[in-house]
């Protein structure tokens, strides 16, 4: 087996045995990324002297004893994470040239376990996107089919799994940014609930939507990486202080008797029939490992979207207001400070990050405020509702990721709503702060991987690691390879 073909579980066990070193694992990663990245655009910065330095370390940890799951693993960063010393732009203009004076706390623990950084990876500009294709630093093309999106934002952390350019990758999710490119690149992605992981450090798009998670290429991968960037962080005010399980140990416990909710919402006409294809087996595959299912709703689903679009652009609005050309990023010469300030806001961001920009400043603007902000909050509690009823019945849902496989490239950048309803699988979930995460659960019939979402209860991320991996040793779908 190719070293980049290795799972981390996998590369742990051959680093234990030394049948590899860290260092001969890392260059052979470093050579899979020079080879496939002119197709595939997945990285932004590439570290080469950061990885083989982390990898010599590594070695040195294994050879004086060192057993961490991590240690020596080549992993590698969306650009929203803040790395000390490593160019960090956020698939943005306006911080082109930007070096972070410190981490991000996932990365630091990433670090602390002997983790090989390889650099880090293309996005959505501020993660504002559905396709990737809104980076400043051009689209990253699906290694399943180069003419297709890999999905956003969080697209270049997929398809760096899925080309194997990286053994596992860290994302964020703000509105289905981990699942719904995990979905189209055939990978697992896990969403953790709101306050499970780490924000320090992570540039933020909506504050009380973004979370930290793992796109892995099995379930096992996955449930390592979040056991390791999980936790309380008092640098963090929205991180929350609970214990966290040890999720890899507990992942062989099944499905019997485990009851699985299917929200009407979800199953609407408009599903591709390659996805509904897909739902009814994993539903079959689920009810032959003994689940038993039950019909819920989640009543206010069709307003998930406009809620969405209104709470997160508000907080964008907000959060966007730092990059003036003042403190750090892009500065433009202009006469006056207004002028500086006008002239590096409308060259450092790109067309939809002012889109979102305008929509929350004016969802935020005197006179529209509680018509627009302030009635998008109580949408959100009756959506958070929802799910609290819903869960009082089933132990997780089942539910498609996106509509459709993933689109080609440039076929809906002209229609920001059409691309705003590629997320409306996934939205939800970040509005009620829950947990979910996409796996592979099929192909269409062009050969575009296809996944399914199963969601969790607060702080559930437990229960729905053991379901999919009870799905994936009863499938091989997450055993099949992009031929990039």
């Amino acid at each position: 087996m190719n070293i980049f073909d290795m799972t981390i579980h996998e590369l742990h066990t051959a680093l234990q045995g030394k049948q590899v070193s860290s260092l001969e694992a890392t260059t052979a990663m470093l050579a899979r990324i020079e080879a496939v990245e002119p197709r595939v655009g997945s990285f932004i910065t590439v570290t080469p002297e950061q990885a083989l330095a982390d990898a010599a370390a590594a070695d040195i940890r294994i050879a004086a004893g060192a057993t961490d799951v991590l240690t020596g693993i080549p992993v590698a960063l969306k650009d929203i994470f803040l790395t000390e010393g490593i160019r960090t732009t956020c698939g943005s203009r306006i911080l082109d040239n930007f070096i972070p004076p410190y981490s991000a706390t996932s990365y630091e623990k990433l670090k602390e376990r002997g983790a090989v950084l390889l650099g880090k990876l293309n996005q959505d500009e501020f993660a504002m996107g559905s396709s990737n294709e809104s980076s400043a630093y051009g689209s990253t093309r699906n290694p399943w089919d180069t003419s297709c999106i890999p999905g956003g934002s969080s697209g270049g952390s997929a398809a760096a799994v899925a080309a194997r350019e990286a053994i596992a990758t860290l994302g964020t999710d703000t509105g289905g940014s981990i699942r719904q490119p995990a979905s189209h690149c055939g990978c697992v992605g896990l969403k953790p609930t709101y306050g499970r992981v780490s924000r320090y450090g992570v540039i933020a798009y909506a504050s009380s939507l973004d979370q930290v998670g793992p796109l892995t290429r099995d379930v096992t991968d996955c449930a390592i990486m979040l056991g390791a960037v999980a936790g309380h962080d008092p640098k963090d005010s929205t991180s929350v202080d609970t214990p966290v399980p040890d999720y890899a140990a507990s992942l062989t416990r099944g499905v019997k008797g485990l009851k699985i909710g299917l929200p009407k919402e979800y199953f609407i006409a408009g599903l591709d029939a390659d996805v509904q294809k897909a739902m009814d087996a994993a539903i079959e595959t689920y009810r032959r490992l003994g689940a038993e299912f039950v019909d819920i709703s989640l009543p206010h689903t069709d307003y998930a979207v406009a809620t969405y679009y209104l709470i997160a652009t508000a907080e964008a609005s907000s959060n966007l207001a730092r990059y003036d050309g003042v403190r750090f990023g892009h500065r433009a010469e202009a006469d006056g400070l207004l002028g500086m300030y006008t002239k590096s806001r409308s060259e450092g961001f790109g067309a939809e990050v002012k889109r979102r920009i305008m929509l929350g400043t004016y969802a935020l603007s005197s006179g529209y405020y509680d018509a627009y902000y302030v009635k998008a909050q109580k949408v959100r509690t009756l959506i958070m509702n929802d799910f609290i009823t819903a869960f009082a019945n089933v132990d997780v849902m089942l539910t498609p990721v996106a509509p459709t496989p993933a689109f080609k490239i440039g076929e809906k950048v002209n229609d920001p709503l059409q691309m705003y309803l590629s997320d409306i699988f996934t939205i939800p979930v970040n509005l009620a702060g829950t947990c979910a995460m996409s796996l592979p659960a099929g192909y269409s019939a062009s050969g575009l991987p296809i996944g399914v979402q199963l969601i969790g209860k607060p702080f559930g991320e437990e229960a729905i690691l053991q379901a999919g991996h009870a799905f994936e040793q009863a499938t091989e779908w997450h055993t099949r390879k992009a031929t990039i």
